[in-house]
C-alpha cells in the first residue's frame, strides 16, 4: 500500500512512538485518527502535524473500553471519510514479580490482580477490540486492501518482572497470525513489529540501573530510537506480500 493512500487509526497517539508514527505517515500525505486518554498530547500531535501533507485528527480514547473503541472506529470513519489501515501502538507497564519474598522480614508478596488486569485490557484486549471494529467497518464499506500493525515486542520471549506484559505482547504476534488467517478473504493485511529497548516516555520512567543493565546487553550498545521503529512499520505497509509474520527490530538483545 502507498503511505498517501492511507486512511488509518492510531492508538497511543499522545506521545512515543504513536507521535512519530503520526507523523510520519502524515508527512507522506496519509489521514491519520490518533487516539490516546492522554488529551493534552494528543492536541501536541496535531500541532506537531499542522505544517504537515497530509491531516491529523484527534479525539480521547480508552481502548479498555468497549463502547469507547466503537464509537472511536465509528467517528475516525466518518472524519476521514472511510478507513483502510490500523496500528496497534497503544500499551502500558504495571511490573512485578509473580511472587517475591521480603529479604528482611519474609513476607512474601505476588503479583496483584489490578495489576494483571490492567496491562491484559490495554496490551491485549484494547488492541484486539480495536482490529475487530476496524476490520468490521472495513469489510461492511468493502474498503480493501487493507493493512493492521501491532505492536509487540521483544518482551514477548519472556522476562523477569514482567508476566503480564509479555502475556499480552506474545498474545498479540500470535494473533497477528491468526487474523492474517481470518482477514484475508477481505483483502486485509496484518503484520506485527517487536520493538526492543526504545527511546520513549515509558522507558524513560525505568529504574536508573535497570536501563543501563538492559543498555549494556544490547549488541548495537545503544537503545533505539522511534524512527528505527517506523523504518519496520513501513515495511509492513508498504510490502503488500508481508503478512502473518513479526519483525524483532532490538538491536539484537535477546532477554
Amino acid at each position: 500500500m502507498k503511505l498517501s493512500d492511507l486512511k488509518i487509526i492510531i492508538s497511543g497517539g499522545a506521545q512515543g512512538m504513536g507521535r512519530h508514527f503520526a507523523l510520519r505517515l502524515a508527512e507522506a500525505g496519509a489521514s491519520v485518527a490518533v487516539g490516546d486518554v492522554n488529551e493534552e498530547g494528543l492536541a501536541e500531535t496535531v500541532e506537531a502535524a499542522k505544517a504537515l501533507k497530509g491531516k491529523v485528527i484527534a479525539r480521547r480514547l480508552d481502548v479498555a473500553h468497549e463502547e469507547d473503541v466503537g464509537l472511536f472506529v465509528a467517528w475516525a470513519h466518518e472524519s476521514l471519510g472511510g478507513l483502510n489501515g490500523l496500528i496497534n501502538n497503544a500499551g502500558i507497564l504495571r511490573d512485578g514479580l509473580l511472587v517475591k519474598k521480603d529479604r528482611e522480614t519474609g513476607a512474601v508478596k505476588v503479583l496483584s490482580k489490578d495489576q494483571w488486569d490492567a496491562v491484559i485490557s490495554v496490551n491485549l484486549t484494547g488492541a484486539t477490540l480495536l482490529a475487530r471494529d476496524t476490520v468490521a467497518k472495513m469489510v461492511e464499506t468493502e474498503t480493501m486492501p487493507g493493512v493492521i500493525v501491532n505492536i509487540s515486542s521483544v518482551a514477548r520471549h519472556g522476562n523477569r518482572g514482567q508476566s503480564n506484559y509479555s502475556a499480552a505482547k506474545a498474545a498479540l504476534a500470535t494473533n497477528t497470525k491468526t487474523w492474517a488467517l481470518e482477514f484475508a478473504p477481505f483483502g486485509i493485511r496484518v503484520g506485527a513489529v517487536a520493538p526492543g529497548m526504545i527511546e520513549t516516555p515509558m522507558t524513560q520512567g525505568m529504574n536508573p540501573k535497570a536501563r543501563a543493565a538492559l543498555v549494556s546487553a544490547i549488541p548495537v550498545n545503544r537503545i533505539g530510537t522511534p524512527e528505527d521503529i517506523w523504518l519496520a512499520v513501513r515495511f509492513v505497509i508498504e510490502c503488500d506480500y508481508f503478512n502473518g509474520r513479526c519483525i524483532d527490530v532490538d538491536g539484537g538483545l535477546s532477554m
